[in-house]
């Protein structure tokens, strides 16, 4: 048979899949008014996607509300991978779709990860509307300065998009273009536009950080009174958290990166707690926009954060929804870490406990709780400057040239935990510095979605993963043992169906 047969062939049964994916949508709430329904043509032919300036402002504004009201994969379901699929917490639920997380079981057939697949893929979609259609607004209402300030918006959209996806499965298609409309006439030419295949890690890094040099250029300037824009600030600590992954390592940028927020004028705040605390009175957060928050999702009284439902108690709204288990159940062997280095500053703002009226993990008289997310105004700290300056550490260790200075930024982030300065036999020991790092990121930064990839970046996660369940008495009995093909998360299994373009990662 012939291959233009073969795609005429299959062209009734792709329409009626673009028929399905067109008349449902996974959106709590629609975003705005905006549809992705072509607007009419120009004299010449070309599709018009924005008629004026007010739409594409309405349409950025409803980029900008996917880090807010879509959370299930910018933060729920990268605390489940980050913390309860490490050493930090257990599954919390008995859900079948996040005990595998807890027991590593996982299999191309989990909802949470073709639910990421299906959203990551949508909001690069979306980023790629918006950066491929601004150039020709129908009205010329646009001046080439805001084209360029729309565009790196989207581009650093996508790559914190990118950046999540890539970091969960490994290998993804990497798509910055916009299918063409098909017709039967055109299926052979535009048929691999909807099932592209993947890209290696490498690429998909390289596409990260041509976005993000792109947009450093024309991106707004870091706004210290608004935290939850895609500025040039955001562009350079996704430059440094991209420079710290294996596929395109390169330590010297990490430094140059943190080093280039500092000059932005980041920094710790003085108290832990004042990133996560409510005011006095439980009605509002006690901060926003703190000088340590590079990134973040902000949400006002009033107007609710249904997340916050997920890990514990609204500490605003103190009986509502808490009649069920929560996700993400911190882990035995976290609370001993902390106990056992004194560290009760950051247990007590990352984990609080409460009576339940269930025992999963833990008696119903004393079960503790992910504490970061405390109420429905909490804000979702996206980026945050102690993770970026942890980074630098971390590329002077492996660089083995400053221990002193990699050990002054450890003893900078123990001191604001009222902790003790590192001993001087740790300070001038290279294994045993990266030892008290890898350790200072799990206690600095638990429940912040970081610690599974932490171990991956760092070949760490067979020596970890595999010893914590003997040592943790909570845990799930373990169903697979923690190998090479671990550091990867399953390609859903249905996207593969759909796309024959796609391979799974080897050990699913």
């Amino acid at each position: 048979m012939e291959m233009k047969s073969i795609y005429r062939n299959k062209f009734l049964g792709l329409v009626f899949v673009s028929f399905i994916l067109s008349s449902c949508s996974l959106n709590r709430d629609p975003l705005d008014s905006y549809t992705d329904v072509s607007q009419g043509t120009t004299e010449s032919g070309t599709q018009i996607v924005f008629k004026n300036k007010s739409e594409v402002d309405n349409f950025l504004t409803g980029i900008y509300q996917q880090m807010r009201d879509r959370q299930e994969h910018w933060y729920l379901d990268l605390l489940l991978i980050g913390d309860s699929h490490s050493d930090n917490a257990y599954a919390g639920t008995t859900g079948a779709e996040v005990v595998p997380f807890e027991n590593n079981s996982i299999e191309g057939s989990n909802s949470v990860l073709e639910r990421d697949w299906d959203r990551y893929l949508e909001d690069i979609a979306r980023a790629n509307r918006l950066i491929i259609n601004v150039d020709s607004v129908a009205d010329k209402s646009v001046s080439a300065a805001d084209i360029k300030l729309y565009k790196a918006q989207g581009k650093i959209f996508r790559a914190l998009a990118m950046f999540d996806m890539l970091r969960i499965f490994g290998s993804i298609p990497v798509v910055t273009t916009q299918a063409r409309d098909i017709t039967e006439d055109n299926i052979e030419e535009v048929y691999p536009e909807y099932f592209p295949k993947q890209a290696t890690e490498e690429e998909a890094y390289r596409q990260i950080e041509k976005d993000l040099l792109e947009a450093l250029t024309d991106a707004p300037a870091n706004n210290n009174a608004n935290k939850t824009l895609f500025t040039k600030s955001v562009a350079r600590a996704m430059l440094a958290k991209i420079y710290a992954e294996k596929p395109i390592r390169d330590y010297a940028k990490v430094i140059e990166y943190a080093d280039a927020l500092t000059a932005d004028g980041f920094d710790l705040n003085e108290n832990y707690s004042d990133l996560y605390a409510l005011n006095a009175s439980n009605t509002d957060l006690a901060q926003r926009n703190t000088k340590e928050s590079i990134l973040e999702a902000q949400f006002m009284p009033g107007s609710g954060n249904w997340a916050s439902w997920m890990f514990g108690r609204d500490l605003s709204n103190y009986d509502n929804a808490f009649t069920w288990a929560k996700w993400v159940t911190p882990s035995r062997d976290l609370i001993q870490a902390y106990s056992s280095e004194g560290d009760e500053v950051r247990m007590n703002e990352a984990i609080v406990y409460y009576v339940t009226t269930w025992s999963n993990y833990y008696p119903s008289s004393n079960y503790p709780f992910m504490f970061k997310l405390r109420s429905g105004m909490s804000s979702i700290i996206k980026l945050r400057y102690a993770d970026i300056l942890l980074l630098k550490a971390e590329a002077l260790i492996q660089q083995g040239t400053d221990l002193a200075a990699a050990a002054d930024i450890i003893d900078k982030i123990r001191v604001r935990a009222k902790l003790p300065k590192l001993p001087a036999a740790t300070r001038s020991n290279k294994d045993a510095l990266f030892n008290a790092y890898l350790k200072e990121r799990r206690l600095e930064l638990a429940f912040e979605g970081q610690r599974w990839f932490d171990l991956v970046r760092l070949d760490k996660v067979e020596s970890v993963m595999n010893a914590v369940y003997a040592k943790d008495s909570g845990r799930k009995a373990q169903v697979y043992p923690f190998d090479q093909n671990s550091y990867s998360l399953a390609i859903p299994q249905a996207k593969i169906d759909q796309n024959p373009n796609l391979v799974q990662n080897p050990g699913y």
